[in-house]
């Protein structure tokens, strides 16, 4: 009842907040306020750069104190009042400050980027900024275990040696050379477990969260690494970066097909104007209620996949069932959600879905284990 209760709220809070700030985006434009924003900057800052950063600090701003009741109250009264978090209010803020900074250190280069493309490239400006963007996410993939998630966690090489070899032997055969398998200290924040197969050539990783190495059994750990791993033999990587940079061509080609023709509607007359440039994240949400379901709905493919090679790497379907349930309690997910709110918000399947899934893959397997035995006894009479 409370992980029913818990999903549902986070959902609920979730849309109103996205429903709210696309209204007070377009009201921001809609009645001028963007572009007296700009014109109050303008008498401020002469470069053009200056000024799209100014403006870009003052909106985020703005909209960081408007929202920050909300994402206290999801990030931090909720998570308590469910027994989640296991962070003082000062080690809240001071997370929350950390991944502030780090966004600004990425975002304000990209931002500049990005209206330096506008500039020089006009109409076209979509194209060249989608090859930066491809590029730039390989880039962040592949320093994100060694830079990016140290400013947040400790991590450390794992001091099981009967996981780390099961671990390095399922690696092995799925042809992923591995060669160290970490643990971070996940339980600083949270008591939620996880593990994540992290990073790009060299920087490869799998990472495991202490919540999930000091509650969860060596078999249990397995099942869920096996499973990691079954993203990777199965390709889903490099399918989700071939699509995904498809995908984010076609989303920014059509970002400003729709930019270009709803300037006239609010009077703007370039795209370069600064007070016009909110119109882009209103496309790109709108866009998003489109792509949102129809990424999901491949992720949850993916998921189902890398459960049956677990599966069949593991021979334990009955553990790995037995964990993902343990999980799940764990992290409070909802065991049985809307089928319209698995289908539009869910990444991953239902516990209830995999469970069947699962089992009913199980039982093909041992049916067509018992077809080959009974093959060759009758083969040997």
């Amino acid at each position: 009842m409370d992980a029913k209760k818990y999903n549902n709220i986070k959902l609920a809070v979730g849309i109103g907040k996205a429903v709210f700030s696309f209204v007070l985006i377009l009201l921001f434009v809609w009645l001028g306020y963007s572009l007296r924003l700009e014109n109050y900057l303008s008498s401020y800052f002469d470069s053009k750069y200056l000024l799209f950063l100014a403006f870009i600090l003052v909106t985020g701003v703005v909209a960081s104190i408007l929202f920050a009741p909300v994402n206290y109250y999801t990030g931090f009264y909720l998570e308590h009042k469910y027994n989640l978090s296991n962070q003082t209010f000062g080690k809240w803020v001071w997370e929350n400050f950390k991944g502030m900074l780090v966004s600004l250190v990425i975002g304000v280069p990209i931002m500049l980027i990005f209206y330096f493309i506008l500039d020089r490239f006009g109409e076209m400006w979509w194209l060249p900024f989608a090859i930066v963007m491809f590029l730039i996410s390989v880039i962040l993939s592949q320093i994100f275990p060694i830079l990016i998630m140290p400013i947040f966690y400790k991590i450390t090489p794992i001091d099981n040696s009967e996981l780390k070899e099961k671990i390095e032997s399922l690696a092995k055969k799925a042809g992923l050379k591995v060669e160290n398998v970490y643990k971070f200290n996940m339980s600083k924040n949270t008591k939620k477990a996880n593990a994540a197969f992290t990073g790009l050539g060299k920087t490869k990783r799998i990472i495991l969260g202490d919540t999930l190495t000091e509650n969860f059994s060596v078999e249990e750990i397995v099942t869920v690494i096996a499973h990691e791993l079954g993203h990777y033999k199965k390709k889903h990587i490099v399918k989700n970066i071939l699509i995904g940079t498809i995908t984010s061509f076609l989303t920014l080609y059509l970002i400003a097909l729709l930019y270009n023709i709803s300037l006239g509607w609010f009077g703007f007359t370039s795209i370069t104007e600064i007070a016009a440039l909110p119109l882009l994240a209103l496309w790109s949400m709108l866009i998003g209620v489109i792509t949102t379901p129809l990424g999901n709905i491949l992720s949850r493919k993916f998921e189902y996949e890398a459960d049956e090679y677990a599966i069949k790497e593991t021979g334990i379907p009955e553990v790995f069932i037995s964990t993902l349930k343990k999980l799940t309690d764990q992290n409070l997910g909802d065991k049985e959600p809307h089928p319209f709110v698995e289908w539009f918000f869910y990444s991953h399947p239902s516990i209830k879905n995999r469970v069947a899934a699962i089992k009913k893959l199980a039982e093909n397997l041992n049916n067509r284990t018992s077809q080959s035995s009974d093959e060759i006894e009758f083969g040997k009479v």
